[in-house]
């Protein structure tokens, strides 16, 4: 579409401008979209004033000297709960009324859903429509109670003559308390009468109407300052509560244009911010460990500050921070782990979901315990030996200063080299491999780097840590630690040392440096902070500023791509970038201000026109980590790579290619049709957590314009050869993706192909119907083979010539499932035909749609089919059943079919026959080992004719079945070449095999010489097997069904495989294709569960047939497992957080859901359908998200 398709549509946009005067004023209704009676409108101004009636009561009297100002807002108070009281009361007898008694009226199906027919001023639909009421009855009580609260200390808060007190002006004071009074009320209105629906929307869905609270807590935040500058004497608090009462009446503005938070992200916003920069922790994964984390880090600041010794407090803060900065959770797995396991080690499996590479063990503890040790002694010693150490010159921290300046320095270069761009970006690294097109060429190319990145690890997580810790230990403001600026300035500086060692560095390598440039003269104010206050600043600076440097980079971006990108032009983008440069120094003060309040820039509709986001936390979204997404068939391949790709990360993270791995970043992976997004949620001492998405794989037009140009930015920074640029510029700077590194990963490669030429080959279709038998006789023999072994049967136990083996009487179950006889049995091959109904004589329906047909795995490891089975009988005879299957083999009778008697009914007869048992009668084997490989009896009766049976064995490939039979390894003893000649020459064996296989084969391909068209191969490839004479025989019989199903399958893959490699020249390598099959391939369809299984378990290769109804052509997949080259790079954060902050604004408050609005559309520069896709559910669609995976740094 083009890019002035519109912003909002007709529908709403009506829709917007009734709801955002809703928003501004609190929840009064004055825009409708429809006629409504003038008393509608009066009630909710009437609603709308009460608090300030009351409110003016009290002010009234205390102006009088009637009452004292607490007495004055206590009658405000009371007044106010009666009347919300009396509100709520209303509202909930009218609902409760409308239930009892149902009224029925005319509806006008044409209006609006919204539209409500008044029928007086107290009507019920009157009170409905102006106080919805609340869905909770606690609710009812606890926001009346509230409600009346904030009237009487909004009274008592803008009291004439304490605003005369604050600011001594009688224009001030009479603005400041008309306009704070219509924020009060707003607050009211919105508590008690109907909540307004916020532009600042976190939760798609207000389960417990919490929403009513956000704006009542925001007035209670500002009275609070306010009172606590009454009882106290903090000169400061005068400032402040003269600029907040000012801020006060611009409340309702901040709130309509969504700069401050709901209840919900507010309070998580702010135990994040606390617990990153006053306790020195991280963003948590998970709400929980938020909430622990923050008590526990609190709890270490206060048990600080209570410790009496100096020496103490450096060994608690040093042990507390190193222990809180680790990932705690393994603790609790491995201990449960450890409990499950019967030898109690802690060896992980495979895929364990949480960990990769660093994984907790013994090993891994007494590491922790040496360097939990080693550095309690060093802080200890240090701190002791400073303390009394008395000589004068050049102090120990001057010399470590200079150590950890050229510590930075060194582990910067090493780091910066390690990825593809060095300058924040803006240059190619000439260090890094170029032309990386194979996983050898990659590996071989970087050798120089992984030693590079040897000194790196060495230099960030040994020597780092170390130095910090003896620098802190030996500072002089220690001596002063029992207040509580410095209690938690240097709580938070030994734990950043462990959580954040990259930050923690900078930090200190900043404070030394003042101090160098500062040693001939004195900063007191500076100095008088003490070394925990002064990192606690420079760690808040160094945050705000990042994030200014991004958010700038993306307003730029933004600004810029609205022109140059032709299909981003709208008519109204040169107007929008004038205003931009005219009010350059506004967007900056706006970018300023989000990044001070942490917040996400906005661009409205993704747009270069720039709001202040809600300040939300690090996750953006609510809810845990991978709870949701848009699951599909190829969610399949995302969740296989989840563990390989962490794995990969946990290289690169520890090599340091893909930058500093800190909460909030996002990496982009890609790799053929695959898009992969990284999310760091977590960090910690050598480890982080990360959430993995997968996006789409069936590209719309705008994620393939997106895709894209990935693609050309990866293969120009990775793909180039050797003779470009050593040193160029990056040309897709302004792009909000910048190329990192290359990861070799485990993974499927999918490869599509298209089969004209192969399977329409007459040639390949009559090598098709020549082989199947061959590969139904391989098929067959080893399941026979399989089964014999998993049922125990001794081997080499010689038998006497002409013994019989009788199973128990076996009926086909109208359960899914094979036969579980465990005794021999045998019938003798007999004419059966299918049921003489009308129905059936010119049924030509697939089996699929006839008998419904579904695979399913079976205990013998093959697909099996599930089916609803007929059972048919011969036409006119009367079949012996058994009346007991209790009587012993000596007293069964060989039995026959009688022939001539009348037919019977046939559905009494199939329900006769499925109470009953059929009788089969006794065998004789040549060789007293056939037994072993004797099939199943009920397999044994033929479907077809006696004269088109004796056809079709005509075709019976006797070499092939003799040559198979001296390959198998079911006979263990000294004679064994003996005992295989005596089984294959075995006639009855051979009858067996022959009579099941060439029927199945006339059955699947036909009883006639016609050669099958590309159409029937395709639909019998896939299950759906068309009406032959013996379908019903078939069906009934699903593990011989799924048999033929996958010999079949094999036997098209190998005319696959002769089509491109050449034909097979002897027995030998035809049983290593099949062997090749059997154990490194799944061979099916991709529409089968089997299929998912299979990727799961990492078979080695999939095969698939299938087809394409829009071109008519006959497509094979095959994926391959095998090392490939990923793609990554990093993402603008703040990009990413701004355009999810516009997506939730716009869903959500204007609930634009349209799947061809603007803000959706392809934007190659900011790669806007990639990340409206990678938002959670509901919002975002991505079909593929995982837990919270730890992944190591080591």
């Amino acid at each position: 579409m083009g890019p002035d398709v519109p912003l909002l549509n007709d529908y709403k946009q009506e829709f917007f401008w009734k709801r955002f005067p809703q928003t501004v004023l609190g929840g009064p209704r004055f825009k409708l979209g429809y006629c409504a009676p003038t008393y509608a409108y009066v009630n909710q101004i009437i609603l709308f004033l009460i608090p300030w009636v009351f409110g003016g009561v009290g002010t009234v009297l205390y102006q009088l000297n009637t009452l004292e100002d607490y007495w004055a807002a206590i009658l405000a108070a009371g007044l106010m709960l009666l009347a919300a009281f009396i509100i709520q009361g209303l509202s909930l007898w009218v609902r409760r009324k409308s239930v009892a008694v149902e009224t029925f009226t005319s509806e006008n199906t044409l209006a609006d859903e919204d539209e409500f027919d008044f029928s007086s001023c107290a009507g019920s639909e009157t009170i409905k429509f102006i106080i919805p009421g609340k869905k909770y009855l606690i609710n009812t009580v606890f926001h009346s109670i509230l409600a009346g609260a904030l009237c009487g200390l909004g009274t008592w808060y803008l009291l004439p003559n304490r605003l005369m007190i604050l600011y001594v002006n009688t224009g001030a004071t009479a603005v400041l308390f008309v306009f704070g009074w219509v924020t009060v009320c707003i607050g009211e209105y919105s508590l008690i009468i109907n909540t307004a629906v916020e532009t600042a929307t976190f939760q798609p869905q207000d389960t417990y109407e919490v929403n009513a609270l956000t704006r009542p807590l925001y007035i209670f935040a500002f009275i609070a300052v306010d009172l606590t500058y009454r009882f106290t004497v903090i000169p400061v608090l005068l400032q402040t509560a003269q600029i907040l009462h000012v801020i006060f009446v611009f409340l309702p503005i901040l709130w309509a244009i969504g700069i401050l938070p709901p209840v919900d992200a507010l309070v998580l916003w702010v135990l994040e911010q606390v617990l990153e920069f006053v306790f020195g922790g991280s963003p948590m994964a998970t709400n929980i460990r938020l909430f622990v984390m923050f008590t526990v880090s609190a709890g270490v600041v206060i048990a600080t500050f209570f410790i009496p010794s100096t020496l103490g407090v450096v060994l608690f803060t040093t042990g507390m921070g190193f222990i809180l900065s680790l990932d705690l959770s393994q603790l609790e797995t491995s201990f449960r782990f450890c409990c499950s396991t019967a030898d109690g080690s802690l060896q992980y499996p495979k895929y364990s979901s949480h960990r990769i590479g660093w994984q907790l063990g013994w090993k891994e503890i007494l590491i922790y315990i040496s360097i939990f040790i080693l550095m309690l002694t060093e802080a200890g010693l240090l701190h002791w030996f400073a303390r009394n150490s008395t000589t004068s010159g050049i102090s120990p921290q001057t010399i470590l200063s200079y150590i950890l300046i050229v510590t930075l320095v060194g582990w910067k270069i090493c780091q910066e080299i390690q990825g593809a761009f060095i300058l924040f970006g803006l240059f190619r690294n000439p260090f890094f491999p170029k032309g990386i097109r194979t996983v050898q060429v990659f590996k071989q190319k970087r050798t120089i780097l992984m030693r590079v990145a040897l000194i790196q690890r060495i230099l960030l997580n040994y020597i780092s840590p170390f130095a910090m810790l003896a620098f802190l230990s030996v500072d002089s403001s220690l001596q002063y630690i029992h207040t509580a600026s410095l209690c938690i300035g240097f709580t938070r500086a030994f734990r950043m040392v462990w959580q954040y060692t990259e930050n923690a560095l900078l930090e200190v390598v900043v404070i030394a440096i003042v101090r160098l440039a500062t040693l001939q003269s004195t900063l007191v104010w500076w100095n008088s902070l003490g070394t925990g206050i002064q990192l606690l600043m420079v760690g808040i600076i160094r945050d705000r500023f990042f994030q200014a440097v991004t958010k700038l980079k993306f307003a730029l971006t933004v600004l810029v791509s609205s022109w140059t990108e032709k299909k981003q032009r709208r008519k109204s983008s040169r107007a929008i970038i004038i205003l931009n440069i005219i009010l350059f120094p506004v967007v900056l003060m706006i970018i300023a201000l989000a990044s001070a309040l942490s917040a996400p820039l906005l661009p409205l509709f993704t747009l270069p026109v720039f709001l202040v986001g809600f300040p939300r936390p690090n996750k953006s979204w609510p809810g845990s980590v991978g709870d949701a997404a848009c699951i599909c068939p190829d969610s399949v391949y995302y969740q296989h790579m989840r563990h390989n790709l962490a794995a990969a990360f946990c290289t690169a993270f520890s090599a340091g290619s893909l930058g500093n791995p800190t909460p909030g970043c996002h990496y982009l992976c890609r790799f053929q049709d695959r898009l992969v997004w990284v999310f760091i949620l977590e960090r910690g001492f050598g480890y982080c957590c990360i959430n993995i998405k997968g996006l789409e794989l069936q590209e719309t037009s705008c994620h393939t314009a997106e895709a894209r140009r990935v693609d050309e930015v990866f293969e120009m920074s990775f793909e180039q050869n050797n003779q470009a640029r050593t040193c160029s510029l990056n040309h897709h700077f302004s792009n909000i993706l910048t190329p990192s590194t290359v990861l070799p990963v485990l993974v499927y490669s999918d490869a599509r192909n298209v089969l004209t030429g192969i399977i329409d080959s007459l040639e390949n279709l009559k090598h098709l119907k020549e082989d199947y038998a061959k590969v139904f006789i391989w098929v067959l023999l080893q399941y026979i083979k399989n089964k014999s072994k998993s049922e125990h049967v001794q081997d080499n136990q010689p038998l006497q010539q002409n013994t019989t083996w009788l199973e128990e009487n076996i009926v086909t179950s109208m359960r899914t499932g094979s036969c579980k006889g465990r005794k021999n049995s045998f019938s003798m091959n007999s004419e059966i035909f299918p049921d003489w109904s009308d129905e059936d004589i010119f049924e030509l329906e697939s089996i699929g749609k006839k008998t419904g047909i579904h695979p399913i795995k079976n205990t013998t490891g093959i697909q099996q089919m599930t089916t609803n089975p007929i059972i048919t009988s011969i036409p006119g005879s009367l079949e012996t059943q058994s009346l007991s299957s209790d009587i012993n083999d000596e007293e069964l009778p060989n039995r026959t079919p009688m022939y001539g008697l009348p037919a019977t009914d046939k559905g009494k007869h199939r329900l006769m026959e499925t109470s009953t048992q059929e009788m089969f009668p006794a065998v004789v084997f040549s060789s007293p080992y056939s037994h072993k490989l004797k099939v199943p009896e009920n397999w044994r009766s033929g479907p077809f004719p006696s004269l088109l049976l004796q056809e079709l064995l005509k075709s019976f490939p006797e070499d092939w079945y003799s040559f198979v039979l001296n390959l198998l390894d079911i006979f263990h003893s000294d004679e064994k070449k003996s005992i295989i000649f005596e089984v294959i020459g075995d006639t009855t064996l051979k009858d067996m095999y022959s009579h099941v296989v060439m029927s199945c084969s006339g059955i699947m391909l036909g009883t006639d010489s016609i050669i099958p068209s590309p159409n029937q191969v395709f639909k019998v490839y896939s299950g759906d097997l068309p009406w032959s004479l013996g379908l019903d025989w078939l069906t009934q019989k699903p593990e011989l069904l799924a048999l033929a199903l996958k010999a079949f399958r094999y036997t098209f893959k190998l005319m696959f495989d002769k089509a491109c490699l050449g034909p097979v020249e002897n027995f030998a390598e035809l049983v290593s294709y099949l062997e090749e099959y059997d154990k490194n391939w799944f061979i099916g369809m991709v529409s089968e569960p089997q299929w998912q299984q299979a990727v799961l378990q990492e078979k080695p290769y999939l095969f698939s047939l299938g087809y394409d109804p829009s071109l008519s052509l006959y497509t094979g997949r095959v994926l391959s497992l095998q090392e490939m080259l990923l793609h990554v790079g990093q993402l603008n954060a703040e990009a990413i957080r701004g355009q999810w902050a516009n997506l939730s604004w716009e869903l959500l408050y204007a609930t634009n859901d349209d799947e061809e609005r603007y803000s959706i559309q392809a934007h190659p520069v900011l790669l806007r359908n990639l990340t409206v896709q990678s938002a959670n559910p509901p919002l975002g669609y991505p079909i593929y998200s995982s837990p919270s995976i730890h992944v190591s740094l080591f």
